[in-house]
């Protein structure tokens, strides 16, 4: 029997060898591409099968420092994304999981309801779709009387309607992170931080797998073969997906950058979310009031097209129309005390709507896919909110894609 000379190189991430080679047999079963909040949820989700082995990697030196810890950190209620998308499925079911997830393992989170507020009649009639929608999907919300939503929160106003999301509420999002990463390492998962992804080469379309290659924050490169490829790379995952898919299948990736403001006054300081009426083809839900476990405030995002995203310094010159958006809810702010806080990069698939309206309105549902033609690829592009709350159930989405 002939001898094949295979010349290797082995780096090692963590306490698993990995061979620059392509051997017979993949060095893992499952590499998922990006730690942030989905990656890590669907990396735990696979690592939980007898007989795999899964590889998490992330190109920074910590998992979650990207769109998951630059956001508003809601769990959000599924209220806004229409009947048959996969973010309402996925938000609905994840917001039950994380809840149950968080009250077992001690996750900070606290369910502090968000009021949705309507200034004049138009905004109204939009809150009423919104509650029959919610109704229709089986979310509860109700409106409160103007009497009781002073008596509540008297520094907020609402002129004409406040309609309550009762199952609305918070999350520490670093510590969730945090949890998600020990609890995958605690079940024999792999993680490779300050490693990036170069080319990811199809292995007979996948039907023998995947070659990723990989640079360490040394220089230090090689190559890991995997039976299976996530890529859930966030701001990234456009770029990687067509880089595998033929040209036909390229997707232009779209950035909104979303800054976010503190609040240094002690006064006022509601203890509810708040967040004005939906406004219809906006790409965003408006500046908003949400807090952190602290209690302490903020406010944001905003929507500000960008090329880069890796640029998440604050737009000073949005602070003074964001400002006027907060007095709108919020009359009596100290506009000195608002001071430019963090921004954050929101991937997306288009520039339409946030809230799904109907047809024409270009809302983006997110894009979860078996690739076809790839074996064992599955591609998961556009994850914005609310990929957080629906983390939970997008990992076991992309399982049953998997294995199904």
């Amino acid at each position: 029997m002939p001898i094949r000379s295979v010349v290797t190189k082995i780096v090692k991430h963590h306490n698993r060898a990995l061979s620059t080679s392509s051997p017979r047999a993949a060095d893992y079963t499952h590499v998922v591409i990006g730690a942030g909040a989905v990656g890590l949820a669907i990396a735990r989700k696979l690592a939980e099968r007898d007989g795999t082995s899964t590889l998490l990697i992330e190109r920074h030196g910590a998992v979650g420092t990207e769109t998951s810890s630059r956001n508003s950190e809601v769990i959000h209620a599924g209220i806004y994304y229409g009947p048959t998308s996969l973010k309402t499925d996925l938000c609905l079911k994840g917001k039950r999981m994380i809840y149950e997830l968080c009250e077992k393992q001690g996750i900070p989170y606290r369910n502090c309801k968000k009021w949705i507020l309507a200034q004049d009649e138009q905004q109204h009639e939009q809150l009423d779709r919104t509650h029959k929608f919610a109704s229709s999907i089986g979310v509860p919300l109700h409106f409160l009387s103007l009497d009781e939503a002073r008596n509540r929160e008297p520094d907020v106003r609402a002129r004409n309607a406040v309609l309550e999301s009762p199952t609305t509420g918070i999350i520490d999002s670093h510590t969730y992170m945090s949890y998600l990463e020990s609890d995958f390492q605690s079940k024999g998962g792999d993680l490779a931080c300050h490693t990036s992804v170069g080319a990811v080469g199809p292995l007979s379309m996948g039907a023998q797998g995947y070659s990723v290659q990989t640079t360490s924050a040394s220089g230090e490169s090689a190559t890991v073969t995997t039976e299976t490829l996530i890529n859930s790379a966030g701001l990234d995952a456009i770029q990687l997906s067509n880089s595998i898919l033929p040209p036909e299948r390229h997707v232009k990736p779209y950035y909104a950058k979303g800054s976010y403001y503190s609040y240094a006054a002690a006064h006022p300081r509601p203890k509810t979310l708040v967040y004005p009426a939906p406004t219809t083809g906006a790409a965003g839900l408006g500046t908003h009031l949400t807090m952190d476990m602290t209690g302490a405030i903020r406010f944001g995002p905003d929507v500000e097209w960008v090329d880069d995203p890796s640029d998440v310094s604050v737009n000073e010159e949005r602070l003074s129309a964001a400002l006027d958006e907060i007095e709108a809810y919020l009359p009596n702010i100290n506009r000195e005390k608002v001071m430019p806080d963090y921004a954050g990069v929101r991937p997306k698939l288009g520039k339409g709507s946030a809230v799904a309206q109907g047809k024409g309105d270009g809302f983006s549902d997110f894009y979860i896919k078996k690739e076809e033609g790839f074996d064992g690829f599955v591609n998961l592009l556009g994850i914005e909110s609310p990929g957080l709350t629906s983390s939970l159930a997008i990992a076991v989405m992309v399982d049953g894609l998997l294995y199904k």
